[in-house]
């Protein structure tokens, strides 16, 4: 078994790989920073209390988008499970060209998103869409080329903005809206989050496909925590919220396959 982590702003996401199939996953919190033993014990319970055998981990893959967490997961890795993780980062093999000016700069969960997009989608244009903390747009061509992309605040940001920087508007629960006019405080900001998001998506689809694509429409993959929120909002081809972590699992094999030619 191979266990994939994609260590977010907000959110640890993990997976746990038998062969092709992804058999359970698990999400904790990662605004609180935990030690090396904190994170070793939590990722032993929580495989134990699920009914999956510690031992039975083989390898593990991660990337990160919080530079000082990487040190302690990765130690409590070779601590816990006696196994040194294979860490998605410049330098490593993707089989995608980054045509950032500074391709340091790509964020290694979009690198995730693209590497698994584009395995399951060989030869097409596609735009990803990762609702996370930012709400993300990839965008890569036929030819694996990695062009850019576009980041937003994400819905779960805009809402605590309103909360922080407002006198009378409380936090809500981010929900699917049917109706756009809300008839309460609360119902007119849930709708404004989620149609504001709509709006933001398909402006920049539109705007991307003409400027990278030339007009000729692109896939349109949604994934992330929120992505299922949007499912029937008519925008993606495919909802694939958990993207990330099979990308991780490619770009382990891939590189494995670089180390043993070695």
């Amino acid at each position: 078994m191979i266990l994939t982590l994609d260590i977010g702003n907000t959110t640890f996401h993990g997976g746990i790989f038998k062969d092709e199939d992804l058999i359970f996953q698990f999400r904790k919190t990662s605004q609180t920073r935990g030690s090396s033993d904190e994170i070793g014990v939590f990722l032993k319970t929580v495989l134990t209390t699920n009914g999956i055998d510690p031992d039975d981990i083989k390898e593990i893959s991660i990337c990160s988008v919080v530079p000082d967490a990487v040190y302690f997961v990765r130690n409590a890795c070779i601590k816990y499970f006696n196994i040194t993780p294979f860490e998605l980062k410049a330098g490593v093999k993707t089989g995608l060209k980054i045509l950032y000016r500074n391709p340091l700069e790509v964020g290694a969960d979009r690198i995730a998103n693209s590497i698994a997009a584009t395995q399951r989608f060989p030869d097409q244009n596609l735009i990803i869409v990762d609702f996370g903390t930012a709400t993300t747009f990839c965008v890569i061509n036929k030819k694996r080329e990695y062009m850019g992309g576009i980041i937003v605040p994400g819905i779960n940001i805009s809402m605590e903005s309103l909360v922080q920087k407002t006198a009378k508007l409380q936090a809500v629960e981010i929900v699917e809206r049917q109706k756009v006019i809300g008839r309460t405080t609360a119902a007119s900001i849930q709708s404004g989050l989620y149609f504001g998001q709509i709006g933001i998506i398909n402006e920049i689809v539109q705007r991307v496909t003409n400027e990278a694509f030339g007009g000729e429409r692109p896939l349109i993959i949604g994934t992330g925590g929120f992505s299922i929120l949007f499912s029937n909002a008519n925008l993606f081809d495919d909802v694939i919220p958990d993207l990330a972590l099979l990308g991780l699992r490619e770009a382990f094999y891939m590189n494995q396959e670089r180390s043993e030619k070695k």
